[in-house]
């Protein structure tokens, strides 16, 4: 059983923070559905935009399940070490430390995946947060800044000497962001010289994908990000495969939207109607990508302006699709 710190996982299957994805109400929403582990929002270092409504609102663990894990962001190590305590202080039990993020307003500061090119600063970084706290410090990195510049291996050696309980792997390299193929040999390469837990992120979409790049890589778990939109019952399936070898079928059209209108729900009520309509369009598009009928529908619910309007829009348009289907 893969095992954080204390922290005894339910199954090695995380879902990886994405920062305007992985909020409160779909964090619980994928571990109720089978996630082993979550993971937060990026929460940035810099104390000043600590109390802004947006940080606020991202250290929010209300009915959120055992380990919380938390993710901070900067590239100052004192900085990060007092962001790390005062998540720890609002209920974090698991610190995570972005160095994978590609987003160019991220690297202009010299964070997220921008420090892979600062090795002496990286251990800084690290070696102050972990002992800042008392809790677990994983770390989430790619596999370097370019192709020209790799060295996801040389970072996981100075992480485990660090005191990094975990590691969480995209392997592609800043520039390629989310192109181009996934470096599982470098994952597996890490995997087999570490001794910390090591999840495999990049590309795994199935439950068959999961079960093929752990074998491959040795990695001890599988952390899923993009494919997780709208798909929140995703972990729990790779899951069930990963332990079963049988695969779970998807929700069936009665359930997707049970569980939608359950998310939209949770969305209009955390932040409050006004954002909660608007953040609730994009996780409408991701839910229907591949519903046949989605295309006049999404454009006639970005359009809505209510919650009441969402919800009643959603419970029609599932109403027609399932009548559809059952004449076809």
């Amino acid at each position: 059983m893969l095992q954080i710190g204390p922290y005894k996982l339910a199954n090695p299957v995380a879902l990886a923070p994405m920062a305007g994805v992985t909020d409160l109400p779909f964090r619980l929403l994928c571990k109720e559905l089978g996630a082993g582990l979550v993971v937060s929002e990026m929460l940035s270092s810099d104390s000043q935009l600590w109390n802004s409504r947006k940080s606020s609102q991202r250290r929010v663990h209300k009915d959120e399940s055992e380990p919380r894990s938390v993710q901070i962001a900067g590239s100052d190590p004192a900085m990060m070490a007092l962001a790390a305590q005062h998540n720890v202080a609002a209920g974090a039990q698991i610190i995570d430390i972005n160095m994978g993020c590609p987003a160019k307003k991220v690297c202009r500061k010299a964070a997220g995946s921008a420090l892979l090119r600062d090795e002496v600063l990286v251990g800084n970084i690290l070696s102050s947060v972990v002992a800042a706290v008392e809790v677990p410090v994983t770390l989430k990195i790619r596999t370097g800044w370019s192709p020209t510049e790799r060295n996801a291996e040389s970072i996981a050696r100075i992480a485990e000497d660090s005191g990094i309980a975990a590691l969480a792997i995209h392997g592609r390299t800043r520039s390629c962001r989310f192109t181009g193929a996934v470096e599982y040999e470098t994952i597996a390469k890490i995997c087999q010289s570490s001794n910390i837990p090591v999840f495999a992120n990049g590309d795994i979409d199935s439950p068959q994908k999961a079960a093929a790049v752990r074998t491959f890589t040795g990695a001890d778990g599988v952390m899923i990000g993009r494919a997780a939109q709208g798909r929140p019952w995703l972990c729990g399936q790779v899951a069930h495969f990963l332990e079963h070898g049988t695969l779970l079928p998807d929700p069936t059209p009665e359930q997707q939207r049970d569980i939608l209108l359950r998310h939209l729900t949770h969305l209009h009520d955390y932040y409050g109607e006004y954002s909660g309509v608007r953040i609730a369009r994009k996780h409408l598009g991701w839910y229907l990508q591949k519903d046949p009928l989605q295309a006049a529908f999404k454009q006639h619910f970005n359009q809505l302006t209510s919650a009441t309007e969402q919800l009643d829009n959603v419970r029609a348009h599932f109403h027609t699709r399932i009548y559809k289907e059952l004449a076809a």
